[in-house]
């Protein structure tokens, strides 16, 4: 069956409990539930439109509760974006996305994050100023948004953000944009994981810090190119024409 996608991102929703992370998912009106509520996760899919490239997000929400942490440590090798959300009304739920930044970084270095405030319709019982969570994102290298289910303001706008960042990061965004210059440790990265399989990139000689950058690097660029070459494969099979009579002439 034919796509109904470009791309394809696993996309995490980490933060404490109760800061409205399910809210954030049932607000989606094109959503689909394609996982069980189980062990505290689940995941719907939301398709977007990013620069005539429709990509499809694999939105998976975790459970805020400690014991759950090892969702983090199972879901995140495969992620390719990190939303971490906040109440906007709770400064507690605030100051805990250091641990939760501590967790992506251990077991997902460098994996694009957004940072976002949920229920911005309660500003009235604002805990965090926007000033604060932007100084924040900015160093941690994150971009920042504060939403709202409730009146469906930049949540889409969020997504969009990260999906951005994450296809750059894979290098899929040069498929729509040729003339832009690479980063220099992006080429290393591509030139490396390129030359190697994830299993031998324990055995280079680079600090611990640089290989699990690079196996970041590398599960998240197959699985994006995995999904790419599969739907051009397919496309390519449906346009070869066929002879109608010897008369007819197939173009190449």
């Amino acid at each position: 069956m034919t796509k109904d996608y470009d791309y394809l991102l696993k996309v995490l929703l980490v933060g404490d409990s109760d800061v409205g992370k399910h809210e954030i998912l049932s607000g989606l009106e094109d959503a689909s539930s394609e996982s069980p509520f189980c062990s505290g996760n689940a995941y719907k899919t939301t398709t977007i439109l990013l620069e005539g490239k429709r990509v499809k997000l694999q939105l998976w929400d975790t459970s805020g509760q400690g014991r759950f942490c090892t969702i983090i440590r199972s879901y995140s090798r495969g992620a390719q974006g990190i939303i971490l959300v906040y109440d906007i009304t709770n400064k507690w739920s605030f100051d805990g996305i250091d641990r939760w930044l501590k967790e992506v970084e251990e077991h997902a270095p460098g994996i694009p994050k957004v940072l976002v405030g949920n229920r911005l319709h309660l500003a009235f019982k604002r805990q965090v100023a926007a000033k604060q969570a932007e100084l924040y994102a900015s160093r941690n290298n994150m971009s920042c948004f504060e939403i709202s289910p409730l009146c469906d303001f930049n949540i889409r706008e969020s997504f969009c953000e990260l999906a951005r960042m994450a296809l750059h990061r894979n290098g899929m965004e040069r498929i729509w944009r040729n003339n832009k210059v690479l980063s220099l440790q992006e080429l290393c990265c591509r030139t490396i994981v390129r030359r190697t399989s994830v299993y031998a990139i324990d055995s280079l000689p680079l600090p611990p810090s640089v290989k699990s950058n690079l196996k970041s690097y590398a599960l998240t660029t197959s699985q994006c190119y995995n999904s790419l070459n599969h739907n051009t494969k397919h496309k390519n099979r449906s346009k070869t024409p066929i002879s109608s009579g010897r008369n007819s002439c197939n173009i190449a």
